[in-house]
């Protein structure tokens, strides 16, 4: 995480936190994010199935949905793909004005 440059001035202990604060939220709000774009690429493969299994169940379909969602968060911790990245820069910029 960086931290924003200090004017000793104004910025006491408790802004500096809470700017520190609201730059990881934004990080993890962006990971997040991430994190369910990958689900949804994992959702529609899953329903583009070529062709039903031999012992498909509802539950079957629950737990590989379950499984997913966990992929997607590993993928997006593990794997950069520049989604979370992009969105921090952009609302980043935003905060600074």
């Amino acid at each position: 995480m960086e931290i924003k440059s200090i004017n000793y001035q104004t910025d006491t202990g408790f802004t500096l936190f809470q700017k520190n604060k609201n730059q990881a939220n934004l990080e993890a709000i962006a990971e997040e994010f991430e994190s369910m774009f990958i689900n949804q690429m994992l959702k529609n493969a899953r329903d583009s199935k070529l062709s039903e299994a031999l012992f498909s169940s509802d539950k079957e379909d629950n737990f590989g949905a379950m499984l997913d969602q966990e992929r997607s968060r590993s993928l997006a911790l593990n794997l950069d793909l520049g989604i979370a990245e992009a969105l921090v820069r952009q609302f980043d910029k935003k905060n600074k004005e």
